[in-house]
């Protein structure tokens, strides 16, 4: 029986063992056993890419496969390398899924929420960096004394304003009634000194 399926399919493995060894290829490469730099991976995978387009009549009836992973390489290269020159930076999105998944698992256990926290969204920028970097590698005090005074102050005016407004849209949907009262008695009052 496997004789007859090997048989009757046999026409369909060159087509299949070229591209394979292209998408093979691209695996090595992106595995980046020997450590090199995010410009020299990058260069080789466009070059491999290149062959691909180039040489994808060699594919057969693979051919459309290859140019659809032609297309999402080039739909995913400008974030694609960034893992080769920040150390430390996950390489996939499994990885990152992970990272992102225990840093909600951590945070329902210590709010005793069973679903993310609200703040999540409003500080999720701050608080998501900062748990996941100190998890990593807790930062040095000459790190923290080199950050920026005033960008600490603009990112926390921006996070002020978003709680601000998830504050606002709270009250409207608490008592929308009471939320329009108020506006409306604020819109009425003279802006004038008496």
């Amino acid at each position: 029986m496997i004789g007859r399926g090997l048989q009757g399919t046999a026409a369909l493995w060159p087509d299949v063992e070229r591209a394979y060894a292209w998408v093979h290829a691209a695996a090595h490469l992106l595995g980046n056993a020997s450590d090199e730099g995010a410009a020299s991976v990058r260069r080789r995978f466009d070059g491999l890419v290149a062959a691909m387009l180039r040489y994808r009549d060699g594919a057969g009836r693979l051919s459309p496969a290859m140019e659809h992973f032609v297309k999402v390489f080039r739909s995913y290269r400008p974030g694609l390398f960034h893992c080769y020159g920040v150390p430390g930076l996950p390489r996939t999105n499994n990885d990152l899924e992970q990272l992102f998944g225990s840093q909600r698992y951590h945070e329902r256990r210590t709010t005793g929420r069973k679903a993310a926290s609200p703040a999540a969204v409003l500080r999720g920028e701050v608080r998501l960096i900062a748990a996941t970097t100190t998890r990593l590698r807790i930062p040095t005090v000459r790190e923290l004394g080199r950050v920026s005074r005033q960008r600490w102050a603009e990112l926390r005016q921006r996070l002020e304003h978003r709680r601000r407004a998830r504050t606002l849209r709270t009250r409207f949907r608490r008592d929308p009634d009471a939320y329009l009262a108020a506006l409306e008695h604020q819109a009425c009052q003279s802006t004038l000194p008496a």
